[in-house]
């Protein structure tokens, strides 16, 4: 029992096989069996939401779960690096203190209250339309068609790609009239 206990032991390992101690002969029974947080998850690739440089991200995912998120090394632009914004995309979206309800502080009030997602949305929509109706100019003093309104802005998020920046442009500037259109990459 004592002589298995020894073999068991890496120490005694190392000096049976003259290794320096970085491989197999460091391993115990307990350190031979672990397997990573990410063994048996699922993968979905994914854009960091941070800044406009696009790095690639590993979404990990188990049994309907997030378990981590990792750098992308396929990614040509991040080669599976994050910067420290990027790397807490996981506590991100599974901090305890996350909120996960609309806040809304109504006017000069001094409490914010919880509203359910689909009414937030009704709300925006509303005011989006009310301001587009109020300050909509179909023409200007000479009667030259404007066909605009100058009462509201969008800015868009670096993270969007392409396609949906050019949605965005025709839904805002042909739908609504709006002329004030910009993306944070620009800026």
């Amino acid at each position: 029992m004592f002589k298995d206990l020894l073999s068991r032991w890496p120490l005694i390992k190392q000096l049976q096989t003259g290794a320096d101690g970085t491989g197999e002969e460091s391993w115990s029974d307990r350190t031979r069996d672990l397997k990573p947080k990410t063994h048996g998850a699922e993968v979905a690739r994914s854009i960091c939401p941070y800044c406009g440089v696009g790095c690639g991200q590993l979404v990990f995912h188990k049994d309907g779960k997030m378990i981590s998120i990792e750098g992308d090394p396929e990614s040509p632009i991040s080669r599976g690096r994050l910067c420290p914004k990027g790397s807490a995309t996981y506590q991100l979206h599974t901090h305890s203190n996350r909120l996960t309800k609309v806040k809304y502080r109504r006017p000069f009030s001094t409490e914010w209250e919880d509203l359910d997602l689909e009414t937030a949305m009704d709300m925006i929509a509303d005011r989006v339309w009310q301001t587009r109706n109020a300050t909509f100019e179909e023409k200007d003093e000479k009667g030259n068609p404007l066909m605009h309104t100058l009462g509201m802005a969008h800015l868009g998020g670096a993270t969007m790609d392409i396609e949906e920046n050019y949605l965005i442009k025709k839904l805002f500037a042909a739908g609504l009239g709006m002329n004030c259109i910009s993306n944070q990459a620009r800026i």
